[in-house]
């Protein structure tokens, strides 16, 4: 039953943690953003309370249950150790339910070191690029978004275009997100190595350099429920150990059977290949706990382990330094991305420091962002996490996606309007409509009205906000408010003769982007958007 229950929660998380990485409708959100918000790790970036209680918890009471069937990357290694244990791989194909797996002796120093160079390298300005790489969670994201979704994006297009053919719109074309080449082999890369090592030796990466499986895997040596060994009526025949993907089972002749409940991810495979039923997932007895503990020194104490987490833990949520990078990534033939002395957050990330500090670079927004402004950067102190640019579109007022899908705080919730940010009980800033993440910037030289007299005021007509206003290039001339024209004695002046240049008002422009994307200057806009290192409320 165990098993059967484990399994059948990996099958729902893992389908429902992919779509979200798959959609670009915004269709899977509302079903399953949940499940994002529940990952161990960008919870605890959120210091979301009650995720953390909810996996703690979880934990506490039926072990590393998180790892295994709610981790997309745990059930990812799991998909392919299974495919290892199929027939044409077996190491035995004569033995019905013998395989490769065998017990190993645990690397406690080698997780803890991990575990701490983790924390460290998080809170490191510069580093904390290297430090996600293995967050599990983010890891798997990287693959899905990376790898899945422009596969996915291949099979809609060809549908589209069959259903243009056929005079249907049940399919639309759907531009993929342009990633850059290092971070689709870091995706590709780990994708392989995680692959590799699943499918000889199973769990050898949650239970050596998983962060986050090193946590749980010590709170869960104080879980209620435990898979356990009844010596009694066990024959030592060893297909538990056998069969054990976190090579955590120890069955020698003569001896009490040994489980590690650091490595155990209680996912209950042990349980059915025992034909004389000596293992079972129940509470732990005290009297059986002394055979049941492991042996093999664990090298710490629970005293100097709940100390090294703890700090561990509180110093991944300590923010990292901000630093200044340039403009970004992903410039195309015919509009090229502007030098920004400031990039540009998503609203609802607050500045460029909090989204340092929070982000895991799990793509998620990224993948989602129906505008395709959100880009993984390539800047070091930024690597892959997302950035503002609008040479493909412009971030609309009316979504919200990035903020309602983020599940590391990153990028706060917020709200379409003052009016629905109070009713969704938000703070004042946290309406889109009034969050300013940057501001336009005019260049003359590039403006076709100002340099070559033809008229356009293309900018001031989609500004969402109008905060950019047509007026006369020639100072002398006085526009009123309903856009009659006088020469300095108040005479009339015909409109047709005037040449209008855009004026941006820096207090209403919420930098969304929609002058620089629509601007028809090539390759670069005559007026693009500067950013803010800390967002305000307009």
């Amino acid at each position: 039953m165990l098993k059967t229950i484990r399994r059948l929660l990996a099958v729902i998380f893992f389908i429902g943690i992919t779509a979200l990485f798959l959609d670009f409708s915004g269709t899977v959100q509302p079903l399953f953003g949940w499940m994002a918000k529940l990952q161990f790790l960008p919870s605890v970036l959120a210091l979301s309370i009650v995720p953390i209680i909810i996996v703690v918890g979880i934990t506490l009471l039926f072990g590393r249950i998180y790892c295994s069937a709610i981790c997309p990357l745990g059930v990812y290694q799991d998909i392919v150790a299974w495919i290892g244990k199929q027939k044409p791989f077996r190491s035995n194909k004569k033995a019905k339910l013998a395989n490769k797996y065998s017990y190993s002796a645990p690397m406690t120093k080698l997780r803890l070191a991990v575990l701490i160079l983790f924390a460290a390298l998080m809170i490191i300005p510069g580093f904390n690029a290297i430090a996600i790489i293995i967050a599990p969670y983010s890891a798997y994201g990287r693959m899905a978004s990376t790898i899945l979704q422009p596969a996915y994006i291949a099979i809609n297009n060809l549908l589209a275009d069959w259903a243009a053919a056929n005079d249907s719109f049940a399919f639309y074309q759907v531009e993929p997100h342009n990633n850059p080449t290092i971070l689709i082999v870091i995706a590709a890369v780990s994708a392989i190595i995680l692959a590799i090592l699943a499918f000889r030796n199973g769990r050898t990466y949650c239970n050596t350099i998983c962060p986050v499986g090193t946590v749980l895997g010590y709170v869960a040596k104080f879980s209620y429920f435990k898979i356990q060994v009844d010596n009694d009526a066990c024959m030592h025949c060893g297909l538990c150990a056998k069969n054990c993907k976190a090579a955590c089972i120890h069955i020698e002749k003569g001896q009490p059977a040994v489980i590690d409940y650091t490595r155990c991810v209680s996912c209950g495979d042990c349980i059915p290949v025992c034909s004389k039923q000596a293992i079972k997932h129940a509470p732990l007895k005290k009297a059986a706990a002394q055979a049941t503990e492991p042996t093999a020194d664990s090298g710490i104490s629970r005293r100097n382990f709940l100390a090294i987490t703890g700090t561990a833990l509180a110093a991944t949520a300590v923010k990292a330094q901000e630093k200044v990078t340039d403009g970004g990534y992903a410039a195309i033939a015919d509009k090229e991305i502007p030098q920004r002395k400031t990039p540009i957050t998503p609203p609802g990330s607050l500045s460029a420091k909090n989204l340092q500090q929070h982000c895991t670079a799990c793509q998620l927004c990224i993948s989602n962002c129906p505008n395709g402004v959100l880009r993984p950067s390539t800047d070091l102190d930024h690597f892959m996490q997302p950035e503002v640019q609008y040479e493909k579109g412009y971030c609309r007022p009316e979504c919200t996606r990035c903020s309602d899908i983020c599940p590391a705080g990153a990028i706060r919730p917020i709200s379409l309007d003052p009016a629905t940010a109070e009713a969704d009980d938000l703070p004042s800033w946290a309406a889109k409509q009034t969050i300013q993440i940057g501001h336009a910037v005019w260049i003359s030289k590039n403006c076709l009205p100002a340099a070559e007299g033809i008229p356009c005021g293309n900018c001031a007509r989609h500004c969402p906000v109008e905060a950019i206003q047509m007026v006369p290039m020639d100072k002398d001339i006085k526009m009123d408010a309903e856009g009659r024209c006088t020469d300095q004695d108040g005479n009339p002046v015909d409109r047709n003769t005037v040449t209008f240049i855009p004026a941006v008002n820096t207090e209403k422009c919420i930098g969304c982007g929609a002058c620089e994307n629509l601007c028809p200057v090539r390759p670069f806009s005559a007026i693009y958007v500067e950013g803010h290192e800390v967002h305000r409320d307009i």
